[in-house]
């Protein structure tokens, strides 16, 4: 069990606060009396602050990121198109928004509930944009490579030795993976699927992570991602199903003949059931994370009170905290039920 010293406790505690700060102050409607003032200046109509808009908004994905309020703090992020009658369009998702920011068509195309890429000819697109969901994807490829090239650097320097350094960080977690979850699951073969269930962990924890900085995407809250997450573990399950795993499900031993039938539906069932499983509860458990904290963030514009924006921010603070753990526990259910469902379709049959 890991004990932290009180001065490190204070810093986590620091930290936390500044980045719920930072959120907040990220939020759309938190500078409302400035705009409120800027927009009665000039004549025009208030607009009031939509809590419903503004979670959505956070929680779904777009073609612009928004990193804090301002001109500066967008990025307007690249359009790529294929269309048989246009051929390959590759430019700025700026291109969509006037001066405004209000919706606009470009070169034939359009942004449906701006997000769906649609051609105003209504001919199919090939839309492979990079949106905010695809560019975290990129990024947190980019930091597991750089992280594990390091470990495995560590490992060249140290061998014979106690770890060190990024290794020294990581090691525990790994053997903890290895020993405590794959290994027991899966069986004396877990070898072969060690490298891609470690890579399934970890890549769910970082995502998890970085979801959780202010102004990043909801990556493992997006229902597409947790899907192929959940397919490569479906088609390894399947693949490499053994004669045993497949002669449970079409002939179940030990069942009457009258029962067989329905048994072998059930059986065909749960194995479609189990990808659908893993899909809906990283994306659940995330998603509801996400909506919890802004939902209480948004209290404190709703009633303008700086008494509940300082009780929801104090709440928050610790649902934060809390988001830290299921970021964890989230990597690790989904990992331990992928190695589960492998060794339950690998397993020799003197194991059953």
């Amino acid at each position: 069990m890991i004990t932290l010293s009180r001065n490190k406790t204070s810093k986590l505690l620091i930290t936390s606060f500044l980045t719920l700060v930072f959120l907040l102050m990220n939020l759309p409607g938190a500078n409302a009396q400035d705009h409120a003032e800027e927009a009665e200046d000039h004549g025009d109509a208030v607009e009031e602050f939509n809590p419903s808009e503004t979670i959505v908004h956070h929680v779904l994905d777009d073609h612009i990121w928004h990193f804090f309020d301002g001109h500066y703090g967008t990025l307007y992020l690249p359009i790529i198109a294929y269309s048989s009658e246009k051929g390959l369009d590759v430019f700025s998702s700026k291109n969509f928004y006037d001066d405004h920011h209000n919706l606009v068509e470009y070169k034939g195309y359009s942004l449906e509930h701006g997000l769906s890429l649609v051609d105003s000819h209504n001919s199919s697109v090939l839309d492979l944009s990079i949106t905010k969901n695809v560019a975290t994807l990129l990024i947190n490829g980019l930091i597991l490579i750089l992280v594990f090239r390091a470990v495995a650097n560590g490992y060249k320097k140290n061998k014979g030795k106690a770890p060190k350094g990024v290794q020294a960080v990581f090691e525990p977690v790994i053997v903890f993976l290895r020993d405590e979850v794959i290994k027991p699951n899966i069986g004396a073969h877990y070898e072969k699927y060690f490298p891609y269930l470690l890579t399934l962990f970890f890549f769910i924890l970082f995502g998890n992570i970085i979801g959780l900085l202010p102004g990043a995407a909801n990556m493992t809250g997006n229902i597409a991602v947790t899907l192929v997450m959940a397919l490569f573990t479906f088609v390894i399950t399947n693949v490499k199903g053994n004669k045993g795993y497949w002669g449970h499900i079409f002939s179940p031993p030990g069942v009457p003949m009258v029962l067989k039938p329905l048994i072998v539906l059930v059986e065909i069932i749960g194995i479609f059931t189990k990808p659908i499983s893993l899909t809906v509860r990283l994306f659940v458990a995330i998603t509801a994370g996400h909506i919890v904290m802004l939902s209480l963030i948004s209290l404190a514009f709703i009633f303008g009170s700086v008494a509940v924006g300082a009780a929801s921010s104090l709440i928050v603070l610790f649902i934060n905290l809390i988001e830290i753990l299921v970021a964890f526990i989230q990597a690790y259910v989904f990992t331990m039920f992928s190695a589960l469902y492998i060794g339950l379709s690998t397993a020799e049959a003197e194991h059953h």
